[in-house]
Order: structure tokens, then sequence, then C-alpha cells
């Protein structure tokens, strides 16, 4: 029943694949199914929530909340790519995926992690001009400049993921055609392969650099400046929204990057790791970020919160609620 083909120098190459996430718990994968179920409700939800709050309040459509939903959105799709097809492995012990899905699903993958970084780097970008150049930032950012950065962004992570994955579809799979993780991520299908791998390593490592560390120095950069300038505003409460706005994106990038950067680094240790806890931290860095993002925001911007608890009060708009400041300058997480 599974699928192969003749690679050129003879060898079977599997085309069909099955995902076994978290083999060394495969008897309790139906009681999995319960947290992870529930993870992607509260994803789900989270993110809607926040998307369709930002959208309905016309006093959050500035930037910087469009940007919150954009990340919301990012979320929402690396979520889908992912967690379906994982549930009803874990429902139906039936992982199994196809070459050309397997590939789908992690060009998709890398696709939303450099687009959350993306949508990070025009976060910080947005708060550099709101209280940097609080003067000029209407005329800075607008609606126009965000939609040329959200292309950009778009066309770099296309740029940067299809090489990674048109170089996984060239390689033969006769090792095994068992993937021992819940997603087709890059090195869980290239470590398959029956041939030589560097290029693809290789590779690999050049995406993580341009979009991690690139991203990285830009918005360190961006915030280095924005600490500066909340340091001479004479105003005290002014300053402290500056800094909660810098403590709420730093802590989102750090959550995003470290839990990547560290799930890289153990996949390299070898079999020193156990697989169930690679797949644990690829859980950590694939699922959490979505979940947790939303969740961050919400709680922390005082507008997004106000509206939410409102909707679930089911009561009217109060005149505090309508007097809420838009400028940039002020008007910060």
């Amino acid at each position: 029943w599974m699928g192969w083909r003749i690679a050129t120098y003879g060898n079977v190459s599997y085309t069909d694949f099955i995902l076994l996430g978290f083999s060394g718990l495969q008897e309790f994968h139906p009681l999995l199914f319960i947290p992870f179920f529930l993870l992607y409700l509260v994803n789900v939800v989270a993110n809607c929530t926040v998307i369709y709050t930002i959208q309905v309040e016309e006093s959050l459509h500035s930037p910087m909340y469009l940007l919150i939903s954009l990340l919301s959105a990012v979320g929402l799709c690396s979520t889908n790519a992912i967690m379906p097809q994982m549930l009803l492995a874990f429902l139906f012990h039936s992982g199994r995926v196809s070459l050309p899905g397997c590939l789908a699903q992690m060009f998709f993958i890398y696709l939303m992690i450099g687009m959350d970084s993306s949508v990070l780097l025009m976060m910080a970008l947005d708060r550099y001009v709101a209280i940097c150049k609080p003067l000029h930032y209407m005329n800075i950012m607008s609606k126009r400049l965000l939609a040329m950065l959200t292309l950009a962004a778009l066309i770099r992570g296309i740029s940067v993921v299809c090489p990674m994955v048109v170089l996984a579809s060239r390689l033969p799979f006769c090792q095994s055609n068992v993937i021992q993780h819940f997603a087709c991520e890059h090195i869980a299908l290239v470590s398959l392969a029956c041939s030589s791998t560097s290029r693809n390593s290789i590779l690999g490592m050049v995406v993580g650099a341009v979009i991690l560390l690139f991203d990285t120095v830009c918005i360190l950069a961006s915030y280095t400046s924005i600490v500066h300038t909340a340091m001479q505003i004479a105003s005290g409460s002014l300053r402290r929204k500056a800094f909660h706005t810098c403590s709420t994106q730093l802590l989102v990038m750090f959550f995003m990057y470290s839990s990547f950067l560290s799930s890289s680094i153990v996949y390299r240790a070898g079999q020193a790791i156990l697989q169930d806890v690679h797949n644990l931290l690829s859980c950590i860095y694939l699922l959490l970020p979505s979940t947790v993002n939303p969740i961050i925001y919400g709680m922390r911007t005082k507008e997004i919160k106000q509206r939410v608890l409102r909707s679930f009060r089911r009561s009217g708009p109060t005149g505090n609620d309508q007097v809420i400041s838009l400028l940039p300058s002020i008007s910060i997480l």
C-alpha cells in the first residue's frame, strides 16, 4: 500500500510517508488528542477574537492594530497547516501523507515562520516611528506602506523557502517512509534521505539566518532607539507606556525566536536527545507562539481588552470607551 518511486540510480524512493509524532507514546495518542485539541481551540478562538475585534472597531484601524491583526491571521494559517492532520492522526492512527502533501506542508510551515518574523519587524518599525518620529507618524506609516511591506515580506518568505522545498523534493527517500514527527519539518523529512544532505542542511541554516538573524538585529536596533528616546521623555506616564510597548514586543519576539533556536539546536544534537523531546520542542515553536501572541496582545493592549470585554458583557459603548486617544505616540500598547 505504501507509495514508492525508482530513483535515477535504481534505489526505491518512497512517495508516501507516515507521520509518527510522539512514537514513544503511541498507546496514549487518543489521550494526547484532548490537550492538543484544546490548544487548537484556544488558538482559533483567541486569534479570531483579536482579528474580529480589530476589524469591527474603526478606532482600532491604526497601523499598530492592523499589524496585530495580521500577526493573528498568520498564526491561524500556521496552526491550520499542522493541527487538523495531527489531531486526525491521534484519533485514527492514520498519519499518512504523500510526498507532495508533505512538501506543501513544509512550505507553509516555514513561510508562516518567516511571515511571523516579518510582522514583528514591521511592528518594531511602527513603534520606532510612533515614538522617535511622532510628528511624521501619519505620513510615514500609511496603509499603503503596510500593504507594500506585507507584500515584500510575502515575496521574501517565498523566495527563501521555495529553494529549500525544491531541494528536498529532489532527494531519494529510501531509508524509511516513517517520519518521526507530527509534521513535515525540513530536518525530519531530509533525515530519511539516502543521499548526501549537506546542501539541504546548509540551505536550512541560511534560511534561518536570513529570516531570524537579520530580523532580530533590525528589531533590537529599533527598540534600542525607542528606549533611548523614551529616556529623554519628560512625562513619566509616556515613558512608562513606551517601555510597556518594548516589553510586550520583546516578550513575543523572545518567545518565538528562542523556541525556534532551541528546537534547531536540539535537532542537531542527534540521537543523544529522545525523539519525543524533539517533538515537544517543535510543538513549542510551531504551535505555542501563535496561541500565546493574541493572548499577550489582548491582555496587555488596553483598547483591545476593553472592546473584547465589552462584547462579552453585551453592553453598549460607554463614554470612556469613546474617548480613547488615537495619537500614535500616546496610544501605545
